[in-house]
């Protein structure tokens, strides 16, 4: 029987997968908070409980993520952009480039036809366009995220948002607010220019379909949309796309598994 274990810990979510036998016997997400430490091992035993297995048992723990490091129960400490690529293989292996955008960077990953990492680009010193960046924007529009959803996919017309720094941005929507325009065409517009930038960060890897999306921002249909409408590309998204680093890491523990019995 294998057992293995993988915690992603963001900077807003914390996530844990576990394994066994190459299948999925659970996964829980939970809010990260002020300690990942903490919340990396409450995720672990939330997972343990839901899939009805003891610490004991587990023959192997991979983490990943902004806090990897907090995880001192761990065996070993991988990036996630090995882990979104080990994870989105897993679940569809037709993928060759995989856009992931978490609670504060984004990334895009380009991936070979075995599932290896061929290429990749990542922003992490700014939080444009990502979960952060959302709940900002939506905060600043006085509007509740799942609505700012929602209106982020109607058609009609737009206002250019033409900041993507978090703190220029919310400036920018404060101030057209006070100019009078609605509240839909500053989000449509907003939406707009989280497609162009992602777009344009995902093209220094030359992004190639069949294309997938991971992290929370996935979750996202608005964003998606506007990713499809500027690629010309359907995006596949999986059903639950916040733990694919965690599925890699845990698939990945499950490896060492099978390489320390076969030494």
């Amino acid at each position: 029987m294998s057992i293995a274990a993988g915690i992603d810990i963001g900077s807003l979510s914390t996530e844990v997968v576990i394994v066994q036998n190459n299948q999925i016997t659970s996964q829980v997400i939970s809010a990260t908070g002020s300690n990942s430490k903490k919340a990396s091992e409450e995720s672990f035993n939330k997972a343990l409980d839901k899939a009805g297995v003891q610490k004991e048992e587990v023959g192997y723990i991979v983490s990943t993520g902004y806090g990897r490091v907090a995880t001192p129960f761990a065996d070993k400490q991988i990036t996630e952009i090995t882990c979104h690529a080990k994870g989105m293989y897993y679940l569809n292996p037709d993928m060759r480039t995989v856009i992931d955008i978490g609670g504060q960077d984004s990334k895009a990953i380009k991936l070979a036809p075995d599932g290896t990492v061929e290429d990749f680009i990542m922003n992490d010193k700014c939080a444009a366009g990502t979960g952060r960046f959302l709940e900002v924007m939506a905060s600043a529009l006085e509007v509740e995220l799942e609505e700012f959803v929602d209106i982020g996919k109607r058609q009609g017309e737009q206002v250019p948002v033409t900041s993507m720094c978090t703190v220029f941005a919310e400036s920018e929507v404060v101030s057209l607010i006070g100019q009078g325009y609605a509240k839909e065409k500053i989000i449509r517009g907003l939406i707009d220019s989280i497609g162009e930038r992602t777009e344009t960060m995902a093209d220094r890897v030359q992004i190639e379909p069949p294309i997938a999306m991971s992290g929370g921002v996935a979750k996202n249909k608005a964003v998606v949309t506007a990713l499809e409408n500027r690629s010309g590309e359907n995006i596949f998204v999986p059903k639950e796309p916040q733990t694919v680093g965690a599925l890699g890491a845990a698939l990945l523990a499950e490896q060492f598994i099978a390489k320390s019995r076969a030494n």
